[in-house]
């Protein structure tokens, strides 16, 4: 598997690997992913999940998180391939916009979590990986874990 975003690396992915697995990408880009795979490779993004339903929480700690990829050459050039502006991004004196952060983290519910992942399953993944964030980025989110895998296990 390699770590592709893309076109070319799912490509390469796709012709000398077993697959592909995104890291930091909206569904939107598992589909194109798909697209480019075609069926057989393994798709396996990454989503980001957040068990806070207070918008104004939820986002500040999901920009927190995504502070330092934001900034990165890979995704932002993914982001931007994907339809998103710079002032989607943000930069230095701005943050990301309320669309960029509820396009790379699922907050809310369970229940919004488990729909972002079907969303990915939808557009062609084969496996999602879920990568739960907290206001705390040093807790070990054992009761999410659990919560997400029982909610999880049919999809």
């Amino acid at each position: 598997m390699l770590a592709a975003l893309g076109p070319k690396m799912l490509a390469l992915s796709a012709q000398r690997g077993l697959g592909a697995h995104p890291y930091f990408v909206p569904p939107e880009h598992t589909q194109i992913a798909r697209g480019v795979l075609g069926d057989g490779p393994l798709l396996a993004p990454e989503q980001a999940v957040l068990f806070e339903t207070d918008p104004i929480k939820a986002r500040e700690v999901a920009r927190k998180f995504m502070a330092t990829y934001i900034r990165l050459p890979n995704y932002a050039n993914n982001l931007r391939r994907l339809g998103y502006t710079d002032e989607d991004l943000g930069d230095a004196t701005r943050p990301p916009s309320d669309r960029m952060v509820d396009a790379i983290v699922a907050w809310g519910t369970i229940d919004d979590a488990v729909a972002r992942v079907k969303s990915h399953f939808d557009a062609g993944a084969s496996h999602v990986s879920i990568q739960v964030i907290d206001a705390d980025p040093m807790a070990l989110p054992m009761r999410q874990w659990r919560e997400l895998a029982e909610a999880t296990k049919h999809l």
